[in-house]
């Protein structure tokens, strides 16, 4: 079955993994699923993620899944925000702040996809992607 929002996937399959309390997470390459994944590790809400099968043809993304000491997972909420339907834009004054600076809100800007912190130092708006806490 053909995917048609390849971002939500990604979140699904994190927070799928994330419940059934596994290790890692596997899925398709995308350069925006890579850019994600690296806002993800430098919050500090993954340990890792590597690309596997250099083919360009059949190449996955691997995302090691982070716990705390007592076992709960560090992503608690992790949600698609701009849809294929409905598309959700904002200009910098408008970005969320999630749970007051605690969590994160990833943004697609003209200058690459980044948290809605970096948007903001950054005088930039865009797409809302998804927001992460």
């Amino acid at each position: 079955m053909a995917v048609t929002d390849t971002i939500a996937d990604m979140f699904t399959r994190i927070r799928n993994g994330l419940q059934a309390r596994h290790d890692e997470v596997v899925m398709p390459f995308s350069k925006s699923k890579v850019a994600i994944s690296e806002i993800l590790k430098a919050e500090g809400f993954i340990h890792s993620f590597e690309i596997l099968n250099q083919d360009a043809k059949k190449r996955a993304i691997r995302i090691e899944l982070k716990y705390n000491e007592d076992g709960n997972p560090t992503i608690t909420y992790i949600q698609r925000v701009s849809k294929p339907g409905k598309r959700l834009y904002a200009p910098k004054k408008r970005i969320p702040k999630v749970l007051n600076g605690f969590g994160i809100s990833i943004v697609s800007t003209n200058k690459g996809i980044m948290t809605g912190r970096d948007a903001r130092v950054q005088n930039v708006g865009g797409e809302l992607i998804g927001e992460v806490y």
